[in-house]
């Protein structure tokens, strides 16, 4: 199994080096060349057990079966939910998928928890010890400061956008207290975080200096982690689900096209994107606008994006695999911030099994009530989106799945706001607000960030 660039201008590789890369040398995003058969979960299997078997097929030989079934009973063992995804019912032919159960209580759990154990294999067998980097959102950087602490072989950069991000989900990575973990509050939006981070990957010297590897949902480990939970969830509904997905980078969104292609969802597949007021993926995929726009602030902070990374790969697909087209599109992209799609591609999204709409601030706010009154659940403002979506566009002939991306504790003010209710944490993380917190301030400058990573690259080994 071979990993290929979404550009065409990167030598194929293996699995774990692509997972190590993260992002190609071309700029591109890495692709399997081919999409690796797999047998769909029978009802009673365990979810490491399917997990595992998913990461064989993408693996090869790099990775021994053995060993990553031991690393996903690692990975899963933190979760306080034995089936790591559980269904859960929302209302007539409706469920939401929980993903909330991991250590930092977003869905960025599952794909990162198994990463660092991927991550520490490999460099244990080679030696090395790697930078790894990261812009987050919100919820990225909390799984990924768990899901590295104390790691043996690496040290993590954390980019997130300074106050725009809700105190809980900062206190998930900057109270770690270990010396490999390193958090940036930088001042601009996740766009500058993730331009600044794409930027250093583009210098090569920077690169084979410091050892940067990279685990943004880029990383096509972390779409493979995501394609699992698709898996387990398919073969307990038994039938065609539509996969309602609250999205900003289209990473998760994009799981669940590999879990199809990969005859993982034997029914077909329907991918329902509902996105913020930060609408940009829905622009693209109903009518092929790429255009990079200011992310304004909601209350679902997380889908604050105004370039999805990974639409890069659905691009590619819907392409048919034209690594030029791509990557002309990119470069044209990169000098204007603007381009219009071809019609033919545009149709082509909705082929794929792709559709997308906007949900306003307003409407988020008021499916957080209404969930609460008919359910007593609180739920999180990026699982709101995908709810409203749900409501707004009932279907009979499937069942519909949100992706319950976040618990409400992540968001205590926005669910104060529009609830009247305190959102608890799980008394599993109840001593967050009493952790010390370490982070430091930087601008939004690339030289900046790059002296500070070269500065304190190695400096967290144990």
């Amino acid at each position: 199994m071979k990993y290929i660039s979404t550009r065409g201008g990167a030598e194929p590789v293996d699995f774990v080096s692509a997972c190590l890369a993260g992002l190609a040398p071309d700029g591109g995003l890495y692709m399997p060349q081919s999409w690796p058969q797999i047998t769909p979960p029978a009802p009673d299997e365990a979810y490491t057990v399917t997990a595992a078997r998913v990461f064989a097929g993408f693996a090869g030989e790099t990775i021994a079966h053995a060993d990553l079934l031991a690393m996903c009973e690692r990975a899963y063992s933190s979760f306080a939910h034995q089936s790591v995804a559980p269904l859960t019912e929302l209302g007539r032919n409706v469920w939401m998928m929980e993903l909330h159960h991991g250590p930092t209580l977003a869905f960025k759990d599952v794909a990162m928890q198994i990463i660092a154990q991927i991550y520490d294999h490999a460099l244990e067998r080679s030696g090395e010890r790697l930078s790894i980097i990261c812009a987050t959102s919100g919820d990225t950087g909390g799984a990924a400061a768990a899901a590295f602490a104390g790691a043996r072989h690496s040290d993590l950069y954390i980019l997130h956008p300074h106050e725009r991000i809700s105190p809980v989900q900062r206190r998930f990575m900057t109270t770690t207290g270990l010396a490999n973990v390193h958090n940036l509050a930088i001042d601009g939006d996740f766009d500058d975080c993730q331009a600044i981070v794409k930027a250093l990957f583009a210098d090569k010297g920077f690169v084979a200096e410091v050892g940067l590897s990279g685990v943004n949902s880029i990383n096509s480990a972390r779409i493979v982690a995501q394609a699992v939970y698709y898996a387990s969830v398919q073969v307990k509904i038994g039938s065609k689900a539509r996969f309602i997905v609250p999205s900003g980078n289209m990473g998760d969104a994009l799981a669940g096209y590999v879990a199809a292609k990969c005859g993982l969802l034997p029914y077909g597949f329907e991918c329902h994107c509902a996105v913020n007021e930060n609408d940009a993926l829905a622009r693209i995929l109903n009518a092929g606008e790429m255009k990079r726009e200011a992310a304004v602030m909601t209350p679902s902070p997380a889908m604050d994006i105004s370039v999805p990374s990974n639409f890069e790969r659905v691009l590619y697909e819907a392409s048919g695999g034209d690594a030029d087209f791509v990557r002309q599109t990119y470069e044209a992209y990169g000098r204007s911030g603007e381009v219009a799609l071809p019609d033919s591609i545009v149709a082509e999204f909705a082929a794929l099994g792709f559709t997308a709409a906007r949900v306003s601030n307003a409407e988020t706010k008021a499916e957080m009530v209404r969930v609460l009154d008919e359910t007593g659940w609180q739920i999180c403002p990026h699982t709101a989106v995908g709810t409203f979506e749900a409501r707004r566009e009932p279907r009979g002939d499937v069942v519909s799945v949100v992706l319950a991306t976040a618990h409400a504790a992540k968001f205590p003010e926005t669910v104060k706001a529009a609830t009247g209710q305190d959102a608890a944490l799980p008394a599993r993380c109840g001593d967050i607000a009493s952790r010390a917190e370490v982070f430091e301030r930087l601008p939004a400058e690339l030289g900046i960030v790059g002296d500070y990573v070269r500065k304190h690259s190695g400096k967290g080994a144990m």
